[in-house]
C-alpha cells in the first residue's frame, strides 16, 4: 500500500521530524541563514521553532520546500551510491 498522497510529497511527515532532520543536517546556524528567523537565529529551541512555524504560514513553507530539496538530493545521492555495478 502507498503511503505518499499523490500531490503531497509530504503527506504524512509531521513538522517536528522535518525540523529535526534539518536540525540534523544543517543545525541551527546554517538553518538560521537559510531561513533568517528569530527563532532560527536568536535561542533557538525546536519547541518555540514549532509553534512559530505552526502559525507562520510563510515561514512554514521555506521549512517545507527545504526540506523537499534535503530529500530530494538525499535520494538522488542514495541512488548514485547504491545503483548496482556494472559486470
Amino acid at each position: 500500500m502507498n503511503t505518499q498522497h499523490p500531490r503531497d510529497p509530504l503527506h504524512g511527515i509531521k513538522l517536528t521530524k522535518i525540523l529535526d532532520d534539518l536540525l540534523a543536517h544543517y543545525g541551527w546556524d546554517e538553518l538560521g541563514r537559510m531561513i533568517p528567523v528569530r527563532c532560527f537565529t536568536m535561542n533557538p529551541s525546536v519547541s518555540s521553532s514549532l509553534k512559530f512555524l505552526r502559525r507562520t504560514p510563510w515561514a512554514r513553507e521555506r521549512v517545507e520546500a527545504l526540506y523537499l530539496r534535503l530529500i530530494t538530493s538525499n535520494d538522488v545521492e542514495t541512488k548514485m551510491v547504491w545503483s548496482p555495478k556494472d559486470t
